[in-house]
């Protein structure tokens, strides 16, 4: 059975991937993928590097981007959660789209201040350039996955509803196991809403970086982005599975 990576960060997601492109393709020809997908955070900077590098060989290359999704209006800073969610082109169109909503979020959509400012989009965005685009409900970070985590089924299920009229088949439930409880709890209901619903359930990795033995580097990656000491206990981690 094939595998393809459908959410990955390369080094463009800057101070937190650590993959770098050309090893990166290396990696999945060797592994045998038909094909890769590019899911930065929040941008597109890779697309057109991973388009050449794939070029020629047998290895499809998918353009996505992991979106900031907030529920209001996205020129306005407000407090509100930003929601991870991964955004794919199918097709040509799909491709304008992404870059049209990419763009919107980075003039208009910026939330937060300095290290902390993200470029978000909204559902109203989502849905009026949904032509040609796969979403899926991303990590542990995605809206439906967190009202899970807060205990709230009917609102993930409400979540879930709005994608799945919005994006039909293009729409799926993505579970992820780095081996941690909040895995768990949120891959079992997902299954269930899934289930419930009809709507299709794909496996991914969120990966950062390409090794297992990448581990060490990517975590003193991890100390720089947060401005912490690889020796601190009370800080960001990864659980080492992230490859």
């Amino acid at each position: 059975m094939s595998f393809v990576g459908l959410h990955i960060h390369s080094d463009y997601s800057l101070l937190d991937g650590a993959s770098q492109l050309p090893d990166l393709v290396a990696r999945a020809m060797e592994l045998g993928m038909p094909a890769i997908a590019l899911t930065d955070h929040g941008v597109m900077y890779g697309a057109i590097e991973l388009l050449k590098l794939c070029r020629g060989k047998p290895l499809k290359p998918i353009i996505g981007n992991e979106m900031y999704v907030i529920n209001g209006d996205i020129t306005k800073q407000e407090r509100k959660p930003r929601y991870h969610q991964v955004v794919l082109a199918k097709n040509k169109q799909g491709y304008h789209n992404l870059c049209k909503l990419t763009t919107i979020s980075h003039l208009q959509g910026f939330q937060g201040k300095g290290i902390f400012a993200r470029p978000c989009i909204n559902k109203e965005l989502l849905a009026q350039y949904r032509e040609g685009l796969i979403v899926t409900s991303a990590c542990l970070g995605g809206e439906i996955p967190q009202a899970i985590l807060q205990g709230k089924p009917d609102l993930a299920r409400r979540v879930a509803r709005w994608y799945q009229e919005t994006f039909g088949d293009d729409f799926y439930l993505e579970i992820q196991d780095h081996g941690s409880q909040e895995d768990r709890v949120v891959n079992v209901e997902l299954v269930r809403i899934g289930q419930e619903l009809g709507i299709k359930i794909i496996a991914t990795n969120d990966s950062h970086f390409i090794s297992c033995h990448d581990v060490e580097a990517h975590d003193a990656l991890l100390c720089i982005q947060t401005n912490k000491l690889l020796t601190d206990d009370k800080r960001m981690r990864y659980s080492g599975t992230e490859y």
